[in-house]
């Protein structure tokens, strides 16, 4: 896994040039807005068992057969794995969001994922399915942590940064776009 730093030193080594220009620019970026970051991450773990349960309680809605006999979330034990799966998905989410950079969430978490949900019989289609329900509330989230008109207590009873989180729920989207496609 590659933070800022380390993705900007590596780059300019194999370029065998100094860090400079919008490197050095890059990374004061993400220096300046990285309390919005931690707030955002703080905001998506801090609310990952709701997020999870929902996005998998959505997905049921939209496919009552995964709870029937025979069903992929039937019996219990099925339905404790698929919550384990998106809390997991989740996770590496957060660490990509909280390092910058996706090269956790593509080595540990996406790597052979859907040949793994091919090989148990797991509908792939449901699983992107949850995986976008999951986007849809952890970008909601980020986007109104950091919000003056909630003072960022209307999720968590906690100060956060104030200012703009577009460019933050952005790269989130883009995370979760990434394990759409990988299981897709």
């Amino acid at each position: 896994m590659l933070d800022a730093f380390s993705r900007t030193v590596v780059s300019a080594d194999a370029k065998t040039a100094p860090v400079g220009g919008s490197e050095l620019a890059s990374l004061r970026d993400y220096v300046r807005n990285g309390n919005k970051r931690l707030d955002a991450v703080n905001a998506i773990t801090s609310n990952a068992y709701c997020i999870v349960s929902d996005a998998v309680t959505g997905m049921i809605c939209e496919n009552t057969g995964l709870i029937q006999a025979g069903g992929n979330c039937y019996p219990t034990r099925r339905m404790a794995a698929c919550l384990r799966d998106g809390e997991i998905v989740l996770r590496y989410i957060s660490y990509a969001l909280l390092a910058g950079d996706a090269s956790v969430l593509d080595d540990r978490c996406l790597n052979g994922l859907k040949e793994t949900y091919i090989a148990l019989g797991v509908p792939t289609q449901s699983a992107a399915r949850a995986v976008a329900i999951m986007k849809s509330a952890a970008t909601a989230l980020i986007g109104q942590t950091n919000t003056p008109e909630n003072g960022g207590t209307k999720y968590r009873k906690m100060e956060t940064t104030q200012g703009d989180c577009s460019a933050l729920v952005s790269e989130a989207g883009s995370y979760f776009d990434r394990v759409i496609g990988a299981i897709s």
